[in-house]
């Protein structure tokens, strides 16, 4: 194989030296030029139009040959004939490759077989590929060369394109959302003192100047919160995170979040805002709200109103109304049975409590069978410290997890602004560790934050279910990978 890359770089090598000497530039500036999707939407016949992008065939017949270029916004056939160009310009073509980068200038023309053409009068070389595209354009068909060489995965493969191509308009669709709700977007610090926000595993690097370690922010919530103990009343940032945690198909250590906080809000409101903002981005990215997604081709119905469901409801469904009120060995029993019931494998080794053991259960089973949209509400006060207890059951928080195709795509908070509180939840979840609590947060809480909902949804997985895909990998340009 090596050998045969070798024999194609030669023969590239030497056809860019003939080009070289007819006078070709193998390697051009910018070039003036239309882009091919608009060329073909103001279709005139015989309308003269320049345009520019990359050879994807090339079909030499004698006197009249033809190729097709995409530029990234469609493709077009192009027509070259020995009567309408130079002499220089027609041998030249003779030594053009799949892959080359050319610009065009020539007249519009529809073939007998109605497809529409440019007629070649003049053409430049812009760039010149001295690789051979892998198997003439048909795409690279080792899935984990399409991540490690997302360029070429890019130039050979139209619906990879184009679900980067959804994924800016998300974002971009987004953005347009919140602000026309009064959001105002900020940024906040990516190089933090302590992590916080979340309970996840930090990169750790060294800042020279301050002498001090420094960690990459896995969650921007609390600096979001000071905003708004200083009086800005909706917040929103859309950014990286960052967590030295484990890769899967729906994990990456860096990932794209969005983290929405409302002054005066609640769990409630942040349900309205997520009710509101997927089915927009349905309309105006997706043009539909029932959605193939994975392999199955799973229809996901993302109409609103959204199924609500309580947390201690789900589990009892599945195990029994007593579930609650029995003793841990008689609920480890149930779960072993319940595993092989269902066949889904619980990792039980290591669960001490009943806490514990229900939300494995959540977790393993009822989680990946809510596929159409769900808010599951009313969580253990212990799984999330950073939201307000509900106003009838103080073992419980005030919150959501989003859940869509069996997977959490978004949590949703009544946000605890009460700096007690907040203190005890963080002790309880620092254990011995109580230099983790951060302090200068505390204290702004003790400023007096208003009641606030917060949410914060992942945008990779969010972008997973508009483009029906089911690996992470797929909607991240530059996935991290193995050496």
């Amino acid at each position: 194989m090596a050998q045969e890359m070798n024999e194609y770089r030669a023969n590239r090598l030497a056809s860019m030296k003939a080009l070289e000497e007819l006078g070709f530039t193998p390697f051009g500036r910018a070039y003036e030029h239309k882009d091919l999707a608009k060329i073909r939407a103001d279709f005139v016949e015989g309308e003269e139009v320049s345009a520019a992008g990359r050879l994807m065939m090339i079909r030499r017949m004698g006197k009249m040959s033809f190729c097709t270029m995409n530029d990234g916004t469609d493709r077009f056939q192009l027509i070259f004939k020995r009567d309408e160009l130079e002499e220089r310009l027609f041998a030249g073509f003779k030594q053009l490759n799949l892959g080359d980068i050319i610009g065009v200038k020539g007249s519009l023309f529809t073939t007998q077989k109605g497809e529409k053409s440019i007629v070649v009068k003049e053409w430049e070389l812009l760039a010149k590929a001295l690789e051979q595209p892998p198997e003439k354009f048909h795409g690279l068909t080792d899935q984990e060369e399409r991540y490690r060489r997302r360029y070429v995965d890019l130039m050979t493969n139209d619906e990879s394109r184009e679900r980067f191509f959804m994924r800016s308009r998300i974002l971009q669709e987004t953005r347009k959302y919140l602000w026309a709700k009064d959001f105002m977007e900020v940024e906040t610090p990516i190089l933090q003192g302590q992590a916080g926000g979340a309970a996840a595993k930090p990169f750790i690097t060294h800042h020279n100047a301050l002498d001090r370690e420094m960690v990459l922010r896995i969650a921007p919530e609390l600096y979001l919160k000071r905003l708004l103990v200083g009086g800005f009343k909706k917040v929103f940032e859309l950014g990286k995170d960052f967590r030295n945690e484990g890769i899967d198909r729906s994990h990456n250590p860096e990932f794209t979040v969005l983290e929405v906080y409302e002054a005066y809000g609640d769990r409630v409101s942040m349900e309205n805002i997520i009710e509101g903002l997927i089915p927009h981005l349905c309309d105006t990215v997706v043009g539909k709200r029932q959605i193939e997604y994975g392999e199955a081709k799973e229809i996901i119905d993302f109409t609103p109103p959204y199924r609500r469901v309580a947390y201690n409801d789900l589990v009892t469904e599945l195990m029994g109304e007593d579930w609650f009120t029995l003793p841990f060995e008689v609920q480890m029993e149930k779960a072993k049975a319940k595993s092989a019931e269902t066949g889904v494998g619980l990792e039980l080794d290591g669960i001490t409590t009943s806490l514990m053991l229900t939300h494995e259960i959540y977790d393993k089973i009822i989680e990946k069978k809510l596929r159409q949209p769900t808010f599951v509400t009313r969580l253990p006060h212990e799984f999330v410290p950073l939201a307000k207890t509900c106003k009838d059951d103080k073992s419980l928080v005030d919150v959501f997890e989003f859940v869509v195709g069996g997977r959490e795509l978004c949590p949703g908070y009544t946000e605890q602004n009460d700096p007690m509180e907040q203190r005890t939840a963080l002790e309880h979840q620092a254990g011995e560790d109580t230099e983790k609590i951060d302090e200068d947060f505390i204290s702004a809480l003790e400023c007096g934050m208003p009641p606030t909902g917060g949410l914060g949804i992942g945008i990779d997985r969010l972008v997973m279910l508009l483009t029906g895909t089911d690996g992470i990998r797929d909607v991240i340009l530059f996935p991290q990978m193995k050496n």
